[in-house]
């Protein structure tokens, strides 16, 4: 006598369990944090003009510098963060961009935002100094 096996139906993409929350948490907290730092920024922007002594408009012109410097890097690793949820909910976080293998649980906790497994970033890196 047969039996008859049950046929699994797909889980509706919301019902899927997430393959990496605790890393997603600690995007998205990266990510708050960033926006906070921005807005706190913005609205605590210093006014040159408020320094009578050139030398202290100088300095606090370097350290404004310096600041947006800062804030260019928070903006591209603010890119970054996104793009890892993005591949998250299109469950292709954790697949190597270049090999297509997967990328060590390790490797994405220490850095949420790679691409690439650790052989072909250093193949990467090999490429880039070959290059100059």
């Amino acid at each position: 006598m047969r039996t008859k096996r049950a046929v699994s139906k797909p889980k509706p993409r919301g019902a899927r369990k997430a393959k990496y929350p605790d890393i997603r948490r600690d995007l998205e907290r990266q990510r708050e944090a960033i926006l906070n730092d921005v807005g706190e920024v913005l609205t605590h922007r210093g006014d040159l003009a408020a320094f009578p002594d050139v030398s202290d408009q100088a300095s606090a012109e370097v350290d404004q510098n310096f600041s947006m410097r800062i804030r260019e890097r928070e903006r591209k690793l603010l890119k970054k963060i996104d793009e890892a949820l993005e591949r998250m909910d299109a469950a292709t976080y954790g697949i190597c961009e270049r090999c297509s293998g997967d990328i060590p649980y390790k490797r994405l906790k220490v850095r949420p935002v790679t691409t690439l497994c650790i052989e072909c970033k250093t193949l990467q890196e090999q490429e880039e100094q070959a290059r100059g």
